[in-house]
């Protein structure tokens, strides 16, 4: 069986709601990743069998195939096709899995996996408040007696089911928000990011916008519930809304090889699971069991972890049922800090995750989401020799 193996990951700078990414249309700003990685690796995009591209909210700017646009605004040949797929916030990570699953089975050569999500110009819920219609039918709601509740009522519910606190919670997005800080000042994020042209500024943004450098716990425990009137879940121990773009490219071993490209890193293992569509946001607890299991390993083996900070409450969670070391999680910082742009978050994980375990040299690295409607992925990463 062939190895799949990724070459290169790039993504944008993660731009705040309104901020400095608002006014690029996301076919462009996803086209962006994928121009970068031709300019780094030197191949010819002709070479391209498919872009899959995780997108969630896929209406107005971001419907009729991103993927494909995207290419073609990147300036491809018009015979790379692309594809856009939605498992919600797992969306690009499962790009990936789709991506490297492809290759394995002798089906591609080369693919690339990437995400975007605009959630300035495409607000998060349009396409769910919109309509026509909702999404749950009366069958499904039925089967859990109308339960079915808004993610951030799910993170309540996760933090009361682990007897999570305010603190826990406060402490987990302090954290983020000084692990991104420290690494931004490092420069850990220098090879990933590619700058972005900014419409009335001389120079391009080149860091993520939403790092809190000067937040205290303090401050985080004055901030009022955001979903819940007597609830431990506020916006700073929430992920961001953020617009932005990942990309990775994931070629054959063999075809890498022949073109005379390093691979960085190989897919080892994965899974996707699903679980009670109501807390919904539990699902990376029997992804990370399942994926272990698969690739024959146990938590200790795992170098790092990036594990999305959709809510602390989840990461807190996850954390207590898998025993692992809080300090090989989001050691980069994770969506508290960096932001959440939905379909381009798996990618984006997948793209720390591999600078990072090239940078210490840390063999195998595990990502997990969770994802709205109560599924999750997993995906285990070795570093290549």
């Amino acid at each position: 069986m062939e190895q799949a193996v990724i070459v290169d990951a790039v993504r944008t700078p993660m731009g705040k709601r309104n901020g400095s990414l608002a006014g690029w249309h996301p076919v462009d700003l996803a086209a962006e990743t994928l121009t970068a990685l031709v300019e780094r690796n030197g191949f010819d995009p002709a070479l391209v069998d498919d872009v899959i591209m995780g997108c969630v909210s896929q209406v107005g700017e971001q419907t009729f195939n991103v993927g494909r646009n995207a290419a073609l605004a990147a300036g491809w040949p018009e015979t790379v096709p692309g594809v856009t797929l939605d498992r919600q916030c797992g969306s690009s990570q499962q790009a990936a899995s789709f991506a490297a699953q492809g290759i394995m089975a002798g089906a591609y050569d080369v693919v690339i996996a990437a995400g975007v999500e605009s959630m300035t110009r495409v607000p998060m819920g349009i396409s769910f408040s919109q309509g026509p219609g909702k999404p749950f039918g009366e069958k499904m709601r039925a089967r859990y007696d109308h339960r079915l509740v808004p993610q951030g009522i799910s993170a309540e519910m996760i933090a009361e089911q682990w007897s999570l606190t305010r603190e826990d919670l406060d402490q987990i997005a302090y954290d983020s928000q000084m692990r991104a800080h420290q690494a931004t000042i490092e420069g850990r994020f220098a090879s990933q990011i590619i700058p972005i042209d900014v419409d009335g500024r001389d120079e391009p943004l080149t860091g993520d916008e939403g790092i809190r450098s000067s937040t205290t716990v303090e401050i985080l425990g004055n901030l009022k519930p955001a979903f819940k009137e007597d609830g431990i879940v506020t916006a700073g121990n929430s992920s961001q809304i953020t617009d932005g773009a990942a990309a990775v490219l994931i070629m054959s071993e063999t075809k890498a090889r022949e073109l005379g490209l390093r691979p960085r890193a190989t897919f080892k293992a994965f899974s996707v699971t699903g679980t009670d569509p109501v807390t919904m946001l539990t699902g990376p607890i029997p992804a990370t069991q399942i994926v272990l299991e698969r690739a024959g390993l146990g938590i200790d083996d795992i170098g790092l972890f990036e594990v999305n900070e959709a809510f602390a409450s989840v990461v807190g969670a996850w954390l207590q049922e898998t025993a692992a070391d809080w300090t090989k999680v989001n050691v980069n910082g994770g969506a508290i800090a960096l932001g959440h742009p939905l379909g381009a978050s798996g990618a984006r994980l997948m793209t720390t995750l591999v600078h990072e375990m090239e940078r210490t040299g840390t063999r195998y690295g595990l990502q997990t989401m969770c994802e709205g409607g109560g599924t999750a992925n997993g995906t285990i990463l070795e570093l290549a020799g």
